[in-house]
């Protein structure tokens, strides 16, 4: 065994305002396979996440809401965990951005960055919003790529092109939330003049990526580094910049930064030393990230951790996107599946089987081919490797009162051909190339299945029960040996494998040791075949939009409904709209789309009305809210009871509702003029 490892861990953290999707456990997944391997090793590593929780998106959403954004990222965490946990992904700590020890270690990085005079400030014109009265962040705004033409682009890059750019250089620029054009107004903003770390940048880049990763990244070098615009101005949900009112980190100043307030929770709840695991020079930090966000990880945040006096990453892991068939995820098709989703329909280990057979450690995509999903879990994991331990743990019970004897010869020819392959195993895990290690215990698991084959022990048996139990003593040995290869893809699948044994839970070393000469407990449930209807499901679920959206900013917006024919004054003066406030409001059993509301008028006399907003609202969000109602709708009789009004709601384009409140001051039955 090697030098026992100080080690710590990062995934990029996901974004709150939306679900963790099958896209995402590319990452997750594979950080988690590599950090258990590490534990398996006798290493001290720490997996460290937390919720991304700032910026305007989630200021937005929350609004729409009725909540506040601290109880949207609350919900959002319990759900990312629970997902991140059925996947069995272990963190040592997963935390949220939105707390103190993040807060205070953005100020004390960016005191450092503006007291050694990295910090300028500029007025700079920016697209503002006139409807919704705000400055518009990057990804909410799309319009034409400046550079190449493309349209519906986000303000800052280009996915057709890779070009970046102010987002006012966008053509035909749009908001993203409403759809209008916005104007150009100046706001102060503050830099961090990233040219100064160039030559520091230039030496670190090639050291701490691979080399496809580097020469991209050094391609920026050819003209001076363009300063980032660290600040957002107000309304912006996060932490405001000392010294600056109205000002705030930018939500990438302070999501990198979670990984050391994270990180420090976990020292606090363990009674261990931040600096000993930062910044120890023995410690190792990796990251695991996107090729979507390689800027940031390798260009600002080595710059800013060099500037404020901690170490940077010994390595950054890149890895590439998800398709599905061969195609970039569709919602239309059913193939934007997200975790929850998933796991209604099949179970976890079979998604981190498919993803190790496909994962390399390049920044190469990743497809998740439906059809050789199905193929590749029943040929090999349940066929191949899980019904050795079927066939070979249950015929030692039925025929041999469950008990192993030892090895026979040709069986411990191959146990130890088995072993031999562990540290080419050990080197695959360590460079992340799974489906090495995949193809590594798949050349076993042929051999074993060839060994049992030609054994035959279901004939030999009959006459020689004896050399039977040693032949099923070596393709049990065989599978386990297996087995703990397999388990940081596959743990709870080892977990059931170390019962079945009677074995404490598995270390590398446990390699070495033979199982002989003991009972076997009688076989249990590991694998069982993938049928073809639940993947249907998963995808039909996908398609019906059971499945969440994507943690993305909104989509290019679509043209606005055409207007109805004009009606004159006298008719519109007819509708009465007044201040409502939502007494109750439950669910309509039979119903998909509706709401019960119990309102108040001002009468005194609640008044029920049904509202078609139920995709939109949780009941008990509206609870207490104040709306705008028509109240001189004539009553209408539906099958579900009397409607008394209607509620007012904004559809988007997209077909998402917004219930229409007055602002705060108004009181039932007030009128709206």
């Amino acid at each position: 065994m090697s030098e026992k490892r100080r080690i710590v861990v990062t995934s990029a953290l996901p974004y709150a305002n939306g679900d963790i999707h099958i896209g995402h456990l590319v990452e997750y997944l594979q950080t988690d396979f590599w950090v258990r391997f590490q534990k398996m090793c006798g290493h001290e590593c720490l997996y460290i996440c937390a919720d991304d929780t700032h910026g305007t998106p989630i200021m937005i959403r929350a609004h729409n809401e009725g909540i506040t954004p601290e109880e949207l990222i609350a919900r959002s965490h319990a759900e990312h965990l629970r997902d991140f946990t059925d996947f069995e992904v272990e963190f040592s700590h997963y935390g949220s951005t939105n707390c103190q020890e993040n807060r205070e270690f953005c100020n004390y990085i960016f005191k450092k960055m503006e007291d050694g005079g990295h910090i300028s400030s500029k007025m700079i014109p920016q697209l503002y919003c006139e409807h919704d009265k705000m400055f518009l962040p990057d990804r909410f705004v799309r319009g034409g790529c400046p550079s190449c033409g493309a349209a519906g682009q986000y303000g800052d890059s280009c996915d057709s092109c890779s070009a970046t750019y102010p987002a006012e250089e966008l053509k035909d620029p749009t908001c993203a939330i409403c759809g209008r054009q916005p104007v150009t107004r100046s706001s102060e903003h503050l830099f961090f003049d990233l040219d100064h770390y160039r030559n520091y940048l230039q030496q670190w880049i090639p050291g701490h990526t691979a080399r496809d990763v580097a020469n991209k990244l050094l391609e920026w070098f050819g003209e001076p580094l363009r300063s980032w615009d660290i600040s957002r101005d107000a309304p912006y949900f996060g932490f405001e910049i000392p010294g600056h009112p109205g000002k705030f980190f930018y939500v990438w100043v302070d999501a990198p930064i979670g990984y050391m307030a994270s990180l420090e929770n976990w020292c606090k709840a363990n009674s261990e030393d931040f600096a000993n695991w930062w910044n120890n020079p023995k410690a190792e930090l990796y990251h695991f990230i996107g090729k979507d966000i390689v800027r940031f990880h390798c260009l600002f945040w080595p710059a800013m951790l060099h500037c404020s006096g901690f170490k940077g990453p010994d390595q950054v892991f890149v890895h590439g996107f998800l398709t599905v068939n061969g195609e970039k995820m569709s919602k239309s098709k059913g193939t934007f599946i997200s975790a929850r989703t998933f796991l209604d329909h099949v179970e976890a280990q079979y998604l981190r089987f498919y993803y190790a057979c496909k994962l390399n450690g390049t920044t190469d995509d990743v497809d998740l081919n439906l059809d050789d999903f199905i193929g590749r879990v029943n040929s090999d994991l349940v066929g191949k490797i899980t019904n050795l331990a079927s066939r070979g743990a249950q015929m030692l019970h039925k025929n041999l009162d469950g008990r192993a004897s030892t090895p026979d010869p040709s069986g411990a020819e191959l146990i130890n051909l088995a072993r031999s392959r562990a540290n080419a195993i050990a080197e695959a895990y360590e460079q992340r190339d799974f489906s090495r290690v995949m193809v590594e215990i798949r050349d076993i698991a042929d051999q074993a299945n060839q060994y049992f084959d030609t054994q035959a022990p279901w004939k030999l048996v009959k006459t020689d029960p004896e050399a039977t139990r040693a032949v099923l003593t070596s393709t049990l040995n065989l599978f386990r040996i297996m087995a703990i290869y397999l388990k940081p893809v596959l743990p709870l699948y080892a977990a059931r494998v170390e019962e079945l044994f009677g074995d404490a839970p598995y270390t590398w070393d446990d390699l070495n040791t033979t199982f002989e000469s003991r009972p076997v407990a009688p076989y249990s449930y590991l694998a069982k075949r993938v049928e073809r209807a639940q993947v249907e499901r998963v995808v039909e679920a996908s398609k019906s939009g059971t499945a969440p959206s994507a943690p993305t900013a909104p989509p290019p917006a679509k043209p606005p409904a055409p207007v109805k024919e004009t009606i004159d004054i006298d008719t519109f003066s007819k509708v009465d709209l007044r201040v409502a406030k939502v007494i109750s409001a439950e669910l309509v059993e039979g119903a998909d789309k509706l709401l019960r509301l119990s309102i108040d008028l001002g009468t005194g006399q609640p008044r029920q009305i049904f509202a078609g907003i139920r995709k939109a609202y949780a009941p008990e969000s509206l609870v207490g809210r104040s709306i705008v109602v028509v109240a001189n709708l004539a009553p209408r009789k539906m099958r579900f009871g009397l409607s008394e009004g209607m509620a007012l709601a904004a559809a988007s384009r997209d077909g998402d509702l917004f219930v229409i409140s007055p602002d705060s001051g108004a009181s039932p039955g007030d009128t709206v003029a």
